[in-house]
């Protein structure tokens, strides 16, 4: 048959222009190929549920070493969302937006342009003490809003520790380990020394990468504390583990004091302060994510470089989320904080 296996096309009004004689058929048809093949990566609409995102420049380079473009994040996201959008509900969102990818200008939105921004989307007004005044801060309640998100530019998601519910007292307590110009195996020795004094105290604890150069060890609270409470804690959590390791960590605030060292960062326990979500991608060369831990994992071989947005998912699939348990049961810290005291006055 003459039109077997050729494709058919339906068009509306057609009408008959002539022939091209400038080049040959098999010329026109690539180009015209070509040239959808561009827009539709470049620019198209996107549904998800009855909210229709109009998704734009997914050809955009974000990480030129790796060919990493803004597509590949936006697709991460959507992959991802399901998994990480627990650990985004209800927490104003600091938005670092790279719009030209990890190697052009970077800026930190916080306050969100409502009449701008797209009907659907949910804001909260929060007092900021810095600014002094009210900031409509966007909430990442669902898909969409992750997907919309990255396609502003953000590559990471940084919420808050606490949520518009019950702003004063946060979902966890954080020890951030970030290491100043020293090796990142002294990172993993003083992660492991964190969790050994949390063994002691007998209180769970749970670590992540940063998806940098650091990792992250939280403590789940229920939001049970406020903050003053919690930074308490954890101050004296560094302290002790500084007490134990002084030749590798620091909690002094001043870069300048602490070179060489890991520096044991309690100051993240503060209201507004943020981190980046676990699963969140990082502005850093292949595209890194901040990815939950078995403390088996945290040892002499781990490399936060391993764990990128090309593997997290399959990761996932092998081993669950390992981070559900943060925003379960909180741990008792009043009886925390005594037990260290007493430990205190026995040791004087």
């Amino acid at each position: 048959m003459l039109f077997k296996n050729m494709p058919f096309y339906i068009m509306r009004h057609p009408v008959y222009s002539g022939l091209r004689t400038d080049k040959k058929s098999g010329e026109v048809k690539q180009t015209a190929t070509e040239k959808e093949r561009k827009k539709s990566s470049k620019d198209f609409d996107f549904k998800v549920g009855k909210i229709t995102l109009h998704l734009t420049n997914q050809d955009k380079i974000y990480f030129p070493d790796d060919n990493i473009t803004k597509g590949d994040i936006v697709n991460y996201y959507r992959e991802i969302a399901d998994f990480m959008l627990p650990y985004l509900k209800d927490r104003p969102q600091s938005m670092n937006r790279f719009p030209n990818g990890i190697k052009g200008p970077s800026f930190f939105q916080k306050d969100v342009d409502v009449e701008k921004s797209p009907a659907w989307i949910k804001t909260k007004k929060v007092y900021s003490e810095s600014n002094k005044e009210y900031i409509d801060y966007l909430l990442c309640n669902d898909k969409a809003t992750l997907i919309y998100m990255a396609n502003l530019g953000c590559i990471e998601i940084n919420p808050w520790n606490s949520t518009v519910n019950n702003p004063e007292n946060p979902g966890w307590a954080v020890i951030d380990l970030d290491p100043e110009k020293i090796d990142f195996k002294q990172v993993v020795r003083t992660a492991l020394e964190v969790k050994r004094l949390m063994d002691e105290l007998e209180t769970a604890c749970y670590c992540k990468t940063s998806g940098a150069t650091g990792l992250h060890i939280y403590i789940p609270l229920a939001g049970r504390y406020d903050y003053d409470t919690v930074k308490n804690f954890a101050h004296l959590a560094a302290h002790t583990v500084n007490v134990r390791l002084p030749d590798i960590t620091s909690i002094e605030r001043m870069p300048a004091k602490r070179q060489h060292k890991v520096y044991i960062d309690f100051l993240q326990n503060s209201r507004g302060q943020t981190l980046a979500a676990p699963y969140s991608a990082r502005p850093k060369p292949g595209a890194t994510v901040s990815t939950p831990l078995e403390w088996k994992e945290v040892n002499d071989k781990l490399n936060p470089a391993d764990f990128t947005i090309k593997n997290i998912l399959k990761r996932i699939e092998k081993k669950g989320d390992l981070w559900k348990p943060v925003t379960g049961k909180g741990v008792n810290l009043n009886k925390i904080l005594k037990k260290i005291s007493d430990n205190e006055k026995i040791k004087k």
